[in-house]
């Protein structure tokens, strides 16, 4: 074999120290995730389960057919079914049992006082002897709603009486347990929504359009590639890029070609480390001669960012998602502005307002407290501090150049409620972007 020569020696040896190392990047999203885990498990989890008077809890999972906490559980490998088991026996923290998972991830999580095989769990059960056992079984909370008919059945015959007849849904411990935010999860979900503004504010450009040539799939696309690079999922499927006239969306993500004095929008969301977030971004394209937006379409825009401060006041911790959507209603009105259905404008020149706050976190619809019309269970949670939601809504205003038809301007960040009020998670959009 002939030596490599020095100077492809020295080409090799750059290359080998400036590509990134997968091994390293995946070891530090699984660190990271195994963190929020500890945090959880240790901080939030016990209140969960208190609060919904829930004494057991059982996650259980076949092969190839995961519960939607999979994630959030430890994952591990499964042959056949397994369980998660957490019993509340007292004290400060929740025992953590896994009945079945095995593989790496879940036996260097840290995470389990015990992993065991799933055979050992009716015997787990009777030693324990709970009042209350909670599986993920929801009418409206898909994440809280993992658990099969067939195997509530083999769960029913494998745990018998009296326990099979102790059963309850889960589904407000499991919103608890997820919307209860820890601080390693505010890092990681931060990151997420930073990279969703980075490249969609990219897309909104000359870097990948260009008027009269570039189709708004070829805008979709350009995303699904950069995201595939850097080994992120898509949150909603395919990015919805629009268009925006007159008479509503005229195309979404479609061959559509992007022609100048369209106004655009991009609506989507990334997925990280077993997070998903929700954003939007709008920006105008130039007609020949124009070296800004239209007056009429930047005081659209500008109107639309002005609601962000009337809504921020009306959010509080403490009450209700209802209550709060109430005290949103009342202060839109007492600034003046339409308050109405979904894409249902007044015809007045006002500018209408119609808001969806839903809650992000580990889906861009996720379970927590929700101040929309969509989710009503949701309405009824109470707003915690550290709850991540999206603060969305939409901005109706005439347009003069429409005969007074009004441009939808949709404003949407990722944030988070705190005790003094309501903090953004990237920065919150402030500036119409240009395509030239």
């Amino acid at each position: 074999m002939r030596p490599m020569p020095r100077m492809a020696l020295a080409l090799a040896l750059i290359l080998a120290t400036s590509l990134p190392a997968p091994a390293q990047e995946a070891r530090r999203r699984w660190e990271m995730q195994r963190q929020i885990r500890l945090d959880k498990f240790e901080q939030v989890l016990p209140r969960a389960m208190r609060d919904n008077k829930i004494d057991m809890w059982i996650v259980a999972v076949k092969e190839n057919h995961y519960d939607p906490l999979w994630n959030d559980l430890g994952r591990g490998y499964i042959s056949g079914i397994g369980y998660y088991l957490f019993s509340d026996r007292g004290g400060d923290r929740i025992e953590r049992i896994a009945l079945g998972p095995s593989g790496y991830l879940i036996e260097q999580s840290g995470a389990y006082d015990q992993i065991l095989p799933a055979s050992r769990l009716a015997e787990l059960v009777k030693e324990r002897n709970p009042s209350r056992i909670g599986v993920n079984m929801s009418d409206e909370i898909g994440p809280a709603d993992g658990l099969s008919a067939t195997l509530l059945a083999h769960l029913k015959k494998t745990l018998g009486e009296p326990y099979a007849s102790r059963l309850v849904s889960a589904e407000k411990l499991v919103s608890d347990f997820r919307s209860g935010r820890v601080a390693s999860e505010i890092v990681a979900f931060g990151e997420a929504a930073g990279i969703a503004i980075q490249l969609a504010e990219r897309a909104l450009s000359n870097e990948v359009i260009t008027p009269g040539k570039t189709t708004l799939e070829d805008v979709a696309w350009w995303l699904q590639d950069r995201l595939l690079e850097r080994g992120l999922g898509s949150e909603f499927d395919m990015p919805s890029i629009y268009v925006t006239g007159p008479n509503g969306i005229v195309a979404t993500s479609t061959d559509r070609i992007i022609q100048p004095g369209d106004v655009m929008m991009i609506d989507w969301g990334v997925q990280l480390m077993n997070f998903g977030t929700d954003v939007k971004r709008v920006a105008y394209v130039l007609k020949p001669g124009e070296t800004v937006a239209p007056r009429s379409i930047q005081n659209a825009f500008d109107k639309a960012i002005a609601v962000r401060d009337v809504l921020k006041k009306a959010i509080k911790p403490g009450l209700s998602a209802d209550q709060a959507m109430k005290q949103m209603d009342a202060a839109l009105a007492a600034a003046g502005y339409g308050v109405i259905e979904f894409n249902r404008p007044n015809a007045d020149d006002r500018t209408d307002v119609v808001y969806g706050f839903h809650p992000v976190g580990n889906t861009g619809h996720d379970i927590g407290p929700s101040m929309t019309t969509w989710q009503p269970l949701q309405r009824t949670f109470v707003l915690r501090t550290q709850h991540i939601f999206s603060f969305e809504y939409f901005a109706y205003t005439p347009i003069p150049e429409w005969g007074g038809a009004k441009l939808r301007i949709p404003i949407e960040d990722d944030a988070i409620l705190m005790e003094d009020g309501i903090q953004f998670l990237h920065p919150a959009n402030y500036r119409l972007l240009i395509v030239k």
